[in-house]
């Protein structure tokens, strides 16, 4: 069975794995993500070697970047978290392992992993949604990952929502994330606790009386409980989540929408409501059939597979 090394790039760590062809990962080993842009790509070369001397076998390094990576699959062409603009990291990698490589975006990759081996499984029309700080996301069409002319497709977080909304990182306004994320998740908890000290009590009472600085897990907690103020905030997002995916229905016509990312750890009290919400507002969605609507199911492992797996295709 042929071995293959899964890398997953993060801001704070690399992790990466020797991931077999059925997904599971038989090593890891991580390591802090270095400040120095040249220093994070030795970092990943000296993790791929790690493995490399542990399972000499493996055939190939599959490197997900937080950023846009060019169509040939070879170049990163912008990452903020890392300073990375314009690398040539397939070469880099390929001259410092000896191993062939492929580098792909982290949300593409994960999103390959659930198509694969989770929660899109038998779905060869998929959107993976990761409902995080911010909103990622990835898409597969007939059973393949779509990455556009460019190689920069599924950069859904960034779909424009309310015209001149709310200031988004990217430099946009009104994006997705700005309404659909765990950033807005706490920023309603904390509009909605300090508006309404009383409502919000439960809220503030997890988070020794301070609105401000309400986080998604005293919120989520309270939801749990069955808080009213918290379970509002959670239909909040769900309405945007939907929103979002009913536009994204009517572009793609996948066959399931997988949530995943930190905020889709809160299961069924995110599940339900954005499946619901997702019903409502898909053009025509009683004359038509719907996509599924679950939880991812790869975990933290989605991004060293999905790697790994399309390190196969060197």
């Amino acid at each position: 069975m042929a071995l293959t090394i899964g890398v997953d790039v993060g801001g704070t760590k690399i992790a990466a794995g020797v991931v077999d062809e059925a997904g599971e990962i038989l090593a890891r080993t991580r390591v802090p993500t270095p400040a120095d842009p040249q220093w994070a790509v030795d970092a990943i070369a000296q993790a791929v070697r790690e493995l490399k001397e542990q399972y000499p076998d493996v055939t190939a390094a599959g490197i997900g970047a937080p950023g846009f990576v060019d169509r040939s699959r070879s170049t990163v062409i912008f990452a903020p978290n890392i300073a990375w603009e314009d690398e040539p990291l397939r070469g880099r990698i390929e001259e410092l392992t000896g191993l062939p490589a492929v580098i792909e975006n982290d949300a593409n990759c994960a999103a390959w992993a659930e198509y694969r081996f989770g929660a899109g499984t038998g779905h060869a029309d998929m959107v993976l949604i990761t409902v995080g700080t911010g909103i990622g996301g990835g898409l597969v069409l007939d059973g393949r990952l779509h990455r556009g002319r460019f190689g920069v497709a599924g950069e859904i977080g960034h779909l424009n929502m309310v015209p001149d909304g709310l200031p988004c990182g990217c430099g946009g306004k009104g994006c997705w994330e700005q309404y659909g994320s765990g950033r807005a998740l706490r920023r309603y908890g904390r509009e909605q606790a300090a508006a309404d000290p009383v409502r919000g009590r439960r809220m503030l009472e997890l988070n020794d009386g301070v609105a401000e600085t309400i986080r998604g897990i005293h919120i989520t907690q309270a939801a749990e409980e069955g808080d009213p103020l918290a379970l509002e905030c959670y239909a909040e997002l769900a309405d945007w989540l939907g929103r979002g995916m009913a536009d994204l229905a009517a572009l793609f016509d996948p066959g399931v929408f997988v949530l995943g990312g930190g905020v889709s750890d809160s299961g069924r009290l995110l599940l339900d409501p954005v499946a619901k919400a997702f019903e409502h507002y898909l053009t025509g969605g009683v004359h038509r059939p719907r996509a599924e609507v679950v939880l991812a199911s790869t975990g933290s492992a989605a991004g060293i597979a999905g790697a790994a797996d399309l390190a196969r295709t060197v």
